[in-house]
């Protein structure tokens, strides 16, 4: 029988491009492992007319951020019909745009943060709200563009008026929840875990937190009460299915658990395209359950399908 060819979407032109380029590579090689015909496919805006001339069994999508996570590589691949990885159009547009994600997470009794919509000019000079507050991009991943306001800020992050920004001016100014950042994979419906992320020398998990070896340290399972610890599966099974997420996401949490805290968690995000690296969560998630990375995106490409 002929081997399934499997077309690894990878790269494109954003910011994440090279959290995408590493994460393809290692699906990709453990794709070929696995047995299947492989194709390396760097993004670009021709993506429609390369597809069509491959005619892959499966796209296996490891892009990162906008155009390949808000929604846009899913509509091609759906009027392709080409089966996809991961979720579809719908979930991920409304997963991408962090208002309308919150406003749907919300209303499934998902707790969130309350936050404001800004002009990152009318904001330069006075606080939108009370610090500490976080500032974040509606519409990118990884942390790009998040500025953390601490509490003895007199004033708004001068970031703010750089005038070779490359972010959109339009931001989220949300309250900051301090405490632990928690994270849960949902995989088909079920979760996999909790992992505790540490930062390690640095201030927050920022994108060399994240992708940077060493950067943070991932306590699986985290130690928390198991009562939290359950609480945060639901949850994240919860915000999974309320976006109608397919395959794989991953739910990030804070918990505010300090002594003179309030217990307060909070549900930051949903995840429709996790990272797939070495140093990413999602495949430590599946490694605690007993699912080795080549099994893990084997899975995927089986669970590939249109209309998702």
């Amino acid at each position: 029988m002929a081997r399934k060819h499997v077309a690894v979407l990878m790269g494109g032109w954003v910011h994440e491009r090279p959290v995408s380029l590493s994460s393809g590579k290692d699906c990709a090689d453990a794709l070929e492992e696995a047995g299947f015909q492989v194709t390396r496919v760097d993004v670009d805006r021709n993506i429609s007319a390369v597809l069509k001339e491959l005619k892959p069994d499966v796209a296996f999508n490891a892009l990162h951020g906008p155009y390949g996570e808000d929604g846009c590589i899913q509509g091609i691949l759906e009027f392709l019909n080409i089966p996809y990885t991961h979720s579809g159009v719908m979930a991920s547009s409304l997963a991408m745009n962090k208002i309308k994600a919150k406003a749907v997470m919300a209303a499934a009794g998902i707790p969130v943060t309350e936050h404001l919509i800004v002009n990152r000019h009318e904001i330069r000079n006075e606080h939108p709200m009370k610090p500490p507050y976080v500032l974040k991009p509606i519409n990118e991943g990884s942390s790009f563009g998040v500025l953390i306001v601490k509490e003895d800020q007199a004033f708004p992050p001068q970031e703010l008026s750089r005038e070779d920004w490359p972010y959109p001016d339009v931001l989220m100014c949300e309250r900051f929840i301090p405490g632990r950042e928690l994270t849960c994979a949902v995989m088909n419906d079920t979760a996999l875990g909790v992992i505790d992320i540490v930062p390690q020398g640095h201030g927050f998990y920022d994108y060399d937190a994240k992708y940077v070896e060493g950067g943070s340290k991932h306590i699986l399972p985290a130690k928390i009460s198991p009562i939290v610890y359950q609480n945060i599966e639901t949850l994240a099974v919860r915000a999974h299915q309320a976006l109608d997420c397919r395959g794989v996401s991953r739910a990030d949490f804070r918990f505010d658990e300090r002594e003179d805290g309030t217990g307060e968690l909070i549900c930051l995000e949903v995840n429709t395209q996790p990272g797939m690296t070495p140093t990413s969560l999602v495949p430590e998630m599946a490694a605690h359950k007993g699912m080795s990375f080549k099994d893990l995106v084997t899975w995927m490409v089986e669970d590939a399908s249109c209309c998702r």
